[in-house]
């Protein structure tokens, strides 16, 4: 993660800001704020974001749900919603792994063996093969 900006914890962050301590482009936070309706932003004239220090703990969190821990945008829509990990609780235990209910499912065969497709289109392709020999 990029180096945190020279501001106090408990100040307002411009769009751009947060963008930078998250590494992630600025497109990126306005598209979370479409489809988390718990992150939304004070905004002034000109439509500028300012981003208070709940609304950064709950797009860290977001962040870290969804590029480090593997879930999908509605994976985290669910645990926002169950109430699980809202702005508050990011803020107060923004480290604290998510229960074990609401983590992603164990990787599948595919995700053990990285020629696992392979393998299975293999099989088809020599079935399908041997189909076509007894047809002719």
């Amino acid at each position: 993660m990029p180096a945190q900006s020279a501001k106090s914890e408990q100040a307002f962050r411009t769009i751009g800001e947060l963008a930078d301590d998250l590494g992630v482009p600025q497109h990126i936070l306005r598209y979370w704020e479409t489809r988390f309706p718990q992150l939304r932003p004070m905004q002034r004239a000109g439509k500028r974001r300012y981003y208070r220090p709940s609304d950064v703990a709950l797009a860290q969190r977001i962040h870290r749900l969804l590029g480090q821990e593997g879930y999908t945008i509605r994976g985290v829509q669910k645990l926002l919603a169950a109430g699980k990990f809202g702005a508050s609780e990011a803020a107060a235990a923004p480290d604290t792994p998510p229960p074990a209910e609401a983590r992603p499912a164990a990787p599948g065969p595919e995700a053990q063996n990285p020629l696992f497709p392979f393998e299975k289109l293999r099989a088809i392709r020599s079935s399908l093969a041997e189909a076509l020999e007894e047809r002719a």
